[in-house]
């Protein structure tokens, strides 16, 4: 696979935008380890190789076993091995990332809001929207996965 633009090299400010929106995420409260695993389900839906290698190097370095990740696609087959909030965050990732499809119906909402704030429910959605966005921008672009290289 070749590389078609370095679109942070292109557009500066936008790439700047999206790292400021990461960087309102990574200070919104919400647990790193948890941001990452929507980050890896978003990316595991959207089939993006660049953000699949990368978040899940970064679950690695946070010490999250290899097991967890390898079940992250068959979360709800995982049993416990997936807390209630990590549960909640990635049935809620699956419906926004999918919206074209679930619309996000009143259901899972109400799944989600069960155990999280308001607050972290709006932290929760941008960072889905925030890794959709770079889903798009990886998959566009043609960035090569680190594993590829």
């Amino acid at each position: 696979m070749t590389a078609r633009i370095d679109y942070n090299t292109v557009a500066p400010g936008a790439s700047a935008a999206l790292a400021g929106v990461y960087g309102y995420v990574m200070k919104s409260g919400l647990p790193p380890e948890l941001v990452e695993l929507v980050y890896l389900r978003v990316s595991q839906i959207n089939n993006c190789a660049f953000c699949l290698d990368m978040h899940t190097r970064d679950l690695l370095a946070k010490g999250v076993k290899v097991e967890k990740l390898a079940l992250v696609q068959a979360w709800r087959e995982a049993g416990k091995l997936f807390d209630i909030r990590e549960r909640a965050a990635l049935a809620w990732a699956e419906s926004v990332t999918k919206v074209d499809q679930t619309g996000v119906p009143d259901e899972d909402y109400s799944q989600a809001k069960a155990v999280f704030t308001e607050k972290e429910l709006v932290d929760l959605t941008v960072a889905i929207s925030l890794m959709n966005a770079y889903n798009r921008m990886a998959i566009s672009f043609r960035n090569t996965p680190k594993a590829a290289e």
